[in-house]
C-alpha cells in the first residue's frame, strides 16, 4: 500500500494512494491529483544517513571499507518535498546527487533486535542525498537547507533486501545497482542505529547509494526509482 501526505485546501491530508486517481483519507474522502500538492511522506525529528554502503562507492571515493556502518544525521531542514525544485546553494560549484532507499520509522523505538526491525518501520521511500563536495567535512557537505529530497510515497509493502535501483539526470542513466549489494543490510543498519538513538514516529534512515558518477547542473531533472517504492524527481532550480 501506498500512503502519501498531501497539501490541500482543507489542510495537511494523509491518505491511501494511487498514482492515477489520488489520495483517500481515513474518512474516505477522496483527492484528485489536481486538487493537491504533494508534501514529503513523513515529519521527521531527525534523518539518519549511512555513507560507504556500496563497494563500488568505497572504490569511487577511495574510502577504506567500514567494519559497522558508518552515519551521520541530517535535520528536519533539509528535507524537500517531491518535485520541489532543488535550489543550487550558493556556496558550492559541486552539488551532487545520490539515489538511496530509506525507511520511515512508524512508533517510538530503542534497542531494537533485526527481528524486530520490521515491526517498527511503517514504510520505505525514497531520498536523494545531496552534497556539496567542495565543502570542508561531511556536515558542512550534506546538512544544508533542502539537502534531502523526499518521496514520493510511503510504501508499506516491500521487502528492502534486493530492490532495482537506478537514476536518471537529464535523461542519462547515472545510477544502477540493486539493494543485495549493500554492505550492511536495511534492517542491520536500523538495529545497529537504535542501539544509540531512541527513534521517534516519522524519523527517517537512509542507506545509502550506490557510486554516482558526475555533478549537478542547473536545469537538471534528477530521477530516482526504487522497484516496488516509486521515483522521486526534482529539478535543480
Amino acid at each position: 500500500m501506498k500512503l502519501a501526505r498531501i497539501e490541500t485546501d482543507d489542510g495537511t491530508v494523509t491518505g491511501e494512494c494511487d498514482p492515477e486517481t489520488g489520495i483517500v483519507d481515513a474518512d474516505g474522502t477522496r483527492y484528485a491529483p489536481d486538487e493537491y500538492d504533494l508534501l514529503a511522506p513523513c515529519e521527521p525529528t531527525a534523518l539518519y544517513c549511512v555513507g560507504r554502503n556500496y563497494a563500488a562507492t568505497i572504490e569511487q571515493m577511495d574510502y577504506d571499507r567500514p567494519e559497522e556502518p558508518d552515519f551521520f544525521i541530517k535535520p528536519p531542514v533539509s528535507v524537500l518535498a517531491p518535485g520541489a525544485p532543488i535550489e543550487y546553494p550558493a556556496f558550492t560549484d559541486e552539488l551532487t546527487y545520490a539515489g538511496e532507499l530509506a525507511a520511515v520509522v512508524d512508533r517510538e523505538c530503542r534497542d531494537l533486535r533485526e527481528g524486530e526491525v520490521d515491526d517498527a518501520v511503517r514504510g520505505y521511500t525514497i531520498m536523494n542525498d545531496l552534497d556539496a563536495l567542495d565543502q570542508p567535512g561531511r556536515t558542512a557537505r550534506k546538512t544544508f537547507d533542502g539537502s534531502a529530497p523526499l518521496g514520493p510515497y510511503l510504501e508499506t509493502d516491500v521487502d528492502p533486501t534486493d530492490l532495482e535501483m537506478r537514476t536518471l539526470v537529464a535523461g542519462e542513466e547515472r545510477q544502477s545497482a540493486t539493494t543485495a549489494q549493500m554492505l550492511f543490510s536495511p534492517r542491520e543498519v536500523i538495529s545497529f542505529l537504535s542501539e544509540r538513538f531512541t527513534f521517534r514516529p516519522g524519523d527517517v534512515i537512509a542507506f545509502g547509494s550506490p557510486a554516482n558518477p558526475g555533478l549537478l547542473e542547473r536545469g537538471d531533472d534528477v530521477e530516482i526509482t526504487y522497484e516496488g517504492v516509486g521515483t522521486l524527481r526534482n529539478t535543480v532550480a
